[in-house]
């Protein structure tokens, strides 16, 4: 972003993950502030074509979205957290929409936002604070996870006809994380103990995928002691290599940055490389559909998923976007 300029690029996005240190924050904030002033523009103008985002999650409403996340800032001030989570939830009850994001972080705050904010005296204190910038929660907006949205909504079989190179004889170790599943109540995603909604995901591409013994293991992010998180990853991703998987398939951001970059810190520990490259399930979906492995994020990964290549030869006979079935051929509609 520094090098924006306004007849290059007239709308800007500056973004700040919000589970960053608030020192982290407000340098970027005043980076900002100097950067709009050296070029004279008028931060108090509301046609500026210019926002700033201190996001959490992808919740693509109008607006200058504050997802909160579903940790660290809940345990030091849940009334806050609770009235950021509520207005962003606005947003969406102006559109008389549901929501749903790609993260199951964003999912488990938005969630349980909506459970506890049935509460009408808490609903009273959240809307008084909410009062102060115009808004009102009223409760009318159901939250979901994206891979619930292609379950319930799309369904295994229409996802199974995108499909034109199928990723058959590749096993896929399955990670659901904490916050997709739990608490139950809440998230009401699929059975805590016995989940299979990644599964059938996964075999819509035509991979096969392994429970490894220590799946229902947390992967340790929110940990504050140093031991517990790489001690947590060791364990499950000997599991993982047990049953030989070649790639660990999750759904949760947050879980993919502590794979990717924990196994580093679990070698340095152990003394033992696993190199097991987690992959987000939606790029293994694209590259299934036919987008190109090198449009996909991969070079971004310090543990590259490069056991995709070998599908690569296959022929894509159709565009991603016309449905095809599993061996690639078009399908005609009936």
């Amino acid at each position: 972003w520094r090098d924006y300029t306004m007849a290059e690029q007239p709308a800007l996005t500056i973004v700040i993950p919000a589970y960053n240190e608030s020192a982290i924050i407000e340098n970027t904030l005043e980076q900002v502030a100097a950067f709009i002033s050296e070029r004279g523009i008028d931060a108090g103008d509301d046609s500026l074509p210019c926002r700033l985002l201190i996001a959490g999650g992808a919740i693509d409403l109008t607006g200058e979205e504050e997802a909160t996340d579903p940790i660290y800032f809940k345990s030091k001030d849940k009334l806050s957290w609770l009235a950021v989570a509520a207005r962003n939830l606005t947003l969406a009850e102006d559109l008389g929409l549901d929501v749903f994001t790609n993260c199951s972080g964003c999912t488990a705050t938005l969630s349980e936002a909506y459970h506890l904010l049935k509460d009408e005296e808490l609903r009273a204190k959240v809307n008084a604070r909410l009062k102060r910038i115009g808004r009102e929660y009223k409760g009318t907006s159901r939250v979901r996870h994206v891979a619930t949205l292609v379950r319930d909504e799309v369904g295994y079989d229409a996802v199974r006809k995108t499909v034109v190179r199928p990723l058959e004889g590749m096993k896929m170790a399955i990670h659901y994380g904490c916050h997709l599943l739990k608490p139950s109540k809440i998230m009401q995603v699929d059975d805590p103990n016995n989940p299979e909604v990644l599964e059938h995901l996964v075999e819509a591409i035509g991979a096969t995928p392994v429970r490894h013994r220590n799946w229902y293991l947390c992967c340790g992010k929110a940990c504050q002691v140093e031991d517990i998180p790489v001690n947590m990853m060791h364990a499950l991703l000997s599991t993982v290599k047990d049953v030989e998987a070649e790639i660990l398939c999750l759904i949760c951001p947050t879980c993919f940055s502590q794979f990717d970059y924990g196994q580093m810190k679990v070698e340095k520990r152990f003394g033992e490389g696993f190199h097991i490259p987690p992959v987000y399930y939606f790029q293994l979906l694209a590259f299934a559909q036919g987008v190109p492995y090198e449009k996909l994020g991969f070079d971004r990964h310090r543990f590259k998923p490069e056991s995709l290549k070998r599908y690569e030869t296959m022929a894509v006979t159709a565009d991603p976007a016309t449905p095809t079935n599993s061996a690639g051929g078009s399908e005609e509609k009936g």
